[in-house]
């Protein structure tokens, strides 16, 4: 500003100082004028700021010679904190400009007064408490004035050097020690300036060695604040966090960091050969050659192994903070960890497993910026070109086996919160380790260890049933045909863990293995083995446990997983390694199901192996009753644990059968001949979980073998089905439900079985043959054939409406001629010349050849009547309901001569024990009426009438008790579909009417089956 500028400023100030210079000695009556003055100061001293003015030298010294001279002749405790508040204000702007010109007397005057306003201390040892907001003026005009360094380098080091001096070290120190103890204070702005003050001084002017001894009271002071004071209650400030951890690294890191440890020769650092030969000579100390202040301390290796053990309780003390809820605290302990990492790897190494476990603890956050900056700083440690990567890598390495040591220990304590956060660090830690997965893979390779912690795991790791699974009615999940959402991709159902209550914990354990298996790769295959293996052994609960570990890791190695669909999901290329080992786990886990009928499902333990045994944890809520005596013992011993549990154990060998369809693809068709049976076979499983999980499989391998449904799929191999079944069927090995799969698989496949279905027929007859005397063999075949019944029946309906649709749409065009155009042959001739051999002249009585279809059902009726017979009442209702299911297929000279034959057998059945027989009979004899026409009239009435007359009056009275019949005003009926009853009422019904249509009975006969059915 020059002298034309300056002279109306001056004008401005003059005004003020000459006042404020007469009114220097304060009292009662002048301390509003002074107050005034200073605000009217303050006020002309902004408008200079903000237009853009810069005071020289001398205004600068006008304005100031007041305010010394108010600071000079009055004691220290007679001046309000007002005033002093605003005093500092002024300087503070000055300073802005002053820091030009300022000499050093001066700079030590207003760092002295300063000083002691956020000290208390005043002259001759007598002091005053200040007020916070007068603290936090005197904090910024340091701050922003003298303290602050600019962009000049040489007036920053002039005052650098002096206040290095042995002279003012002890104004220096002093000077730290009131802003640490302002620090204290409840006024978080208060805490804010002074730790800005404080970053300031420690990282500006403080020396090498003074910092060294200022180290502990600065980091015992700091980490107080960020664990908030004794008295508040919460959490301390975000803020405050943040600045007292950027003060804790930046002093650790110039007081131990390895930079100048090792320039003290407090560390030895070797990078070269150079240095290499040095160490091995004789060299002299270098801490013992530095110049030691008289207030510095020396960094010597007993020092630094004394320091470091200290700061690590230190950093200890700051773990409650990754918990901390807001995001600055959080981004700050994200810094504070990894620049303590960077600057101190070889002179605090104990440090290093604290420091990362709090970056996967962060980097495991619910904030995203918190996470995404936790884990990249993570990667940067690990990648980055350093002497201390490897050390990095071997440190997470050690934290991820200490965590799986330590799951064992988390699991039956029930402490989900806990296993959540151990198993979200063993996450990150692995996805950041992904760039050495051949350190990964040791740990789940043959060196790992996987004998050890594996047992553990499965010790504890205990799964139970899910309390409710929620699945689709199971005519939609075999019609699948009919179902668009049929061959969709939907989640397996998960079972639980018994010592894990929260979803969340669940799914970090899931995440945890996967994890693990992608960053081993390949190498982790042999823990995969492992595991399978152990899952393969038995069914108890530590094989469910190894099946579904075994699951999880492979899901992580190959990348499928069962919670995305597999047509979205990121295919990987697979090694012949990954894919040899999943044709073996296919071939030996769907042996298991060979020995499936050798078990039970409720089987127990009956011993334990004692080298596998581990001490168990009880948990017992409520009072524990003790002994009259105090005798503090158990009186009775834990009863014997219920170990088998069939049923997860096939739901996870089922999933993990799954998942090697997902890594071999279209190569898994060739294993199908093992693999269809067990899925195929747990399909008809009475348990709704197994169920559901074999439903989700058999869509699964659909969508990763390319198929287009499973039944084009079942279709596709109906022959390895087919074959399996028939091994399970003879003398050798028998297994009852195999002819529930056959069923299963004729209902899933639909039409399409027809043109197979002979083969199914031939087999079924073929085992009824052997064994026609066991009735549960017997009932299942015959349930096979009324399923091929079931499927035909609906493919000749379906033909039948197409054959009518298209007469529908020809419709009547009139008359149209009945041979080709300009054929003037006339019909007698060519009569005499050779016709082809397939022009067949077909005569007006005969009848067409059967189709395929109605060939079979004809068989199946030839061959099912003499059925009719048997002592089982389900087998002969089954074979009445195959009956009915013939007739709308076969025509009246393929089923009357079979019928005409059984009917004997028929008739009988009408007068069975069991009423669903007798309904079933009376469902057939309805259906050979309306279908077959006259040919039965007759026999209605001589045959059926009379035994329908005697059942009616039965029924009437059997209605007044049964408990599933309607009771209506006037009556008893039977109008409940859930009765026999009043199925047996509509068949009659039925058939009467359709004999009374075909034949013209008698009046008497009229009337006497209308009051019958009155």
């Amino acid at each position: 500003m020059n002298h034309e500028q300056s002279q109306p400023v001056f004008k401005r100030l003059k005004t003020v100082c000459v006042p404020l210079m007469g009114a220097t000695a304060l009292t009662a009556s002048s301390v509003p004028t002074v107050s005034r003055l200073l605000s009217e100061l303050l006020n002309i001293l902004y408008d200079i700021r903000s237009s853009g003015y810069s005071l020289n030298e001398a205004t600068i010294k006008y304005v100031f010679f007041p305010i010394y001279t108010l600071l000079n002749c009055n004691d220290s405790v007679a001046i309000p904190d007002q005033l002093l508040e605003k005093i500092f204000m002024v300087l503070n702007i000055l300073c802005k400009d002053w820091w030009w010109y300022l000499e050093l007397k001066d700079w030590d005057q207003l760092f002295m007064l300063c000083g002691s306003v956020i000290g208390g201390i005043g002259t001759k040892g007598k002091g005053r408490e200040r007020a916070d907001e007068t603290k936090d003026a005197a904090a910024q005009d340091n701050d922003d004035g003298p303290f602050t360094p600019n962009q000049v380098r040489h007036r920053m080091k002039m005052f650098v050097t002096h206040a290095q001096t042995p002279t003012f070290t002890p104004i220096l120190g002093q000077t730290l020690n009131s802003v640490l103890l302002a620090t204290e204070c409840h006024s978080s702005s208060l805490q804010n300036s002074m730790l800005d003050l404080l970053f300031v001084l420690l990282s500006d002017y403080f020396p090498e060695d003074l910092i060294v001894s200022v180290l502990p009271g600065v980091v015992s002071t700091t980490c107080k604040l960020c664990l908030g004071a004794p008295g508040n209650k919460g959490w301390a400030k975000g803020a405050v966090i943040a600045n007292s951890l950027c003060v804790i690294q930046d002093v650790i890191s110039r007081s131990i960091g390895d930079e100048p440890c090792i320039k003290s020769g407090a560390v030895l650092s070797v990078e070269s050969i150079e240095e290499l030969s040095d160490l091995v000579g004789e060299q002299p100390l270098k801490h013992l050659a530095q110049e030691q202040s008289k207030y510095g301390t020396s960094r010597t290796p007993s020092w630094l192994g004394i320091t470091s053990s200290q700061l690590l309780i230190a950093m200890k003390s700051l773990s409650p903070l990754i918990k901390h809820p807001t995001p600055s605290a959080l981004m700050a302990m994200v810094e504070f960890s990894a620049n303590i990492l960077r600057s101190t790897p070889t002179t605090l190494p104990l440090a290093q497993p604290l420091l990362l476990s709090y970056l996967l603890s962060l980097s495991n956050s619910d904030l995203p910026t918190v996470s995404r900056k936790a884990s990249d700083s993570l990667l940067d440690l690990l990648t980055t070109s350093s002497k201390a990567r490897h050390s990095f890598t071997r440190t997470l390495l050690r934290i991820t086996r200490d965590n799986l040591s330590a799951l064992p220990v988390l699991l039956p304590s029930q402490a989900d919160a806990k296993v959540e956060h151990i198993a979200g660090m063993q996450d990150n830690a692995m996805g950041n380790l992904n760039p050495f997965a051949s350190e990964i893979g040791k740990l789940l390779g043959p060196t790992g260890g996987v004998e050890k912690w594996g047992w553990s795991l499965l010790s504890v790791l205990e799964l139970i049933d899910p309390p409710v699974t929620v699945t689709r009615t199971s005519a939609a999940q075999m019609m699948l045909e009919n179902d668009p959402e049929g061959s969709s991709w939907l989640p397996f159902p998960q079972p639980m863990l018994k010592n894990v209550s929260s979803a969340n914990a669940y799914d970090s354990l899931v995440r945890m293995f996967h994890a693990l298996g992608k960053a081993a790769g390949d190498t982790g295959l042999f823990a995969v083995e492992w595991f399978a293996s152990i899952g393969q052994s038995g069914k108890d609960y530590r094989a469910v446990t190894g099946m579904w570990c075994s699951c999880r890791l492979l899901e992580g190695i190959s990348n499928v997983t069962f919670f995305e669909d597999p047509l979205k999901s990121s295919r990987l290329s697979r090694s012949r390694r990954l894919e040899k080992l999943a044709r073996g786990l296919v071939k030996s886990t769907s042996l298991l199901w060979d020995t499936m009928n050798e078990e039970s499902i409720d089987t127990q333990s009956e011993g334990t192996d004692e080298h596998n045994e581990v001490p168990q944890t009880q948990h017992v809520k409520g009072l524990v009753q003790l002994h009259d005596t105090l005798q503090i013992t158990r009186g009775t011993p834990i009863g014997s644990r219920v170990t088998a549990q069939p049923m997860l154990h096939s739901s996870l060998s089922l999933q993990l059968i799954s998942i090697t369809a997902g890594i071999l693809e279209s190569r898994f068709t060739p294993l199908f001949i093992y693999s269809l049976y067990p899925i195929l076979h747990s399909l008809v499983s009475p348990f709704s979980f197994l169920t559901e999980t074999a439903f989700r499989a058999l869509n699964f391998v659909t969508i990763c073998t390319s198929y287009a449904s499973p039944a084009n799929l079942l279709l596709s191999n109906f022959d390895y089905v087919l074959d399996s079944v028939s091994r399970r069927l003879s003398r050798q090995w028998l297994d009852v439900d195999a002819t529930k799969v056959l069923a299963v698989m004729i209902r899933l496949v639909g039409s399409d079985i027809v043109e197979r279905a002979g083969d199914v027929v031939e087999e079924c007859f073929d085992r009824l043959d052997e064994y026609h005397g066991y009735d549960v063999v017997v009932e299942g075949l015959v349930e096979v054939l009324g399923e091929v019944m079931k499927v035909m029946q609906l493919e000749e309906l379906s033909k039948t409406r197409d054959v009518s649709n298209q007469t529908k749409k020809i419709g009547n065009y009139g008359p149209a001629p009945r041979t080709a155009w300009g054929d003037n042959n006339p019909p007698d001739k060519g009569k005499g010349i050779d016709q082809s051999e397939d022009a067949q002249e077909v005569m007006p009585d005969e009848e067409p050849p059967l189709s395929s279809s109605q060939a079979l059902s004809k068989q199946i009726v030839q061959r099912s009547v003499y059925f009719l017979t048997h002592e089982s009442t389900g087998i002969r209702a089954r074979i009445l309901n195959l009956l009915s299911s013939s007739v709308p297929i076969l025509s009246e000279s393929a089923l009357m001569p079979s019928v005409h034959s059984a009917w004997p057998f028929i008739l009988n059945r009408l007068a069975d024990k069991e009423i669903f027989v007798v309904s079933a009979a009376a469902g057939l004899i309805e259906a050979l009426v309306t279908s077959m026409g006259s040919l039965m009239f007759r026999r209605v009435w001589d045959d059926v009438w009379p035994r329908f007359r005697s059942m009616l009056s039965k029924m009437q009275t059997a209605d007044t008790i049964n408990t599933l019949s309607r009771r209506v005003r006037g009556g008893v009926g039977s109008e409940s579909v859930y009765t026999h009853s009043h199925r047996l009422y509509r068949s009659i019904i039925k058939t009467m009417t359709a004999a009374l249509r075909g034949v013209d009975p008698q009046d008497s006969s009229n009337w006497e089956v209308i009051i019958a059915l009155y």
